[in-house]
């Protein structure tokens, strides 16, 4: 499987809603940043599904490097 494309240098952070779920972009081609739009049909990449288990503000990965897929690690640091 190829790279994913990095599709930022810093993370979105997010207000999620506890007990929601939200398909967030493995491939960097969504136009709609973090979250899946489609783009991936075709390649081997898929929506990772994080579902929130409280209320809270997060920061999703949008260099799709971090150790940690779905959430900021600061990889993007070292790009």
């Amino acid at each position: 499987m190829e790279n994913p494309k990095i599709a930022g240098r810093a993370p979105i952070k997010v207000s999620v809603e506890e007990g929601k779920s939200y398909a967030w972009c493995s491939c960097g081609e969504s136009t709609n940043q973090p979250f899946c739009d489609g783009k991936h049909k075709g390649t081997g990449f898929k929506p990772q599904m994080y579902t929130a288990e409280t209320t809270k503000d997060v920061h999703f990965c949008t260099c799709k490097q971090s150790d940690n897929p779905i959430l900021c690690n600061g990889a993007h640091k070292s790009l």
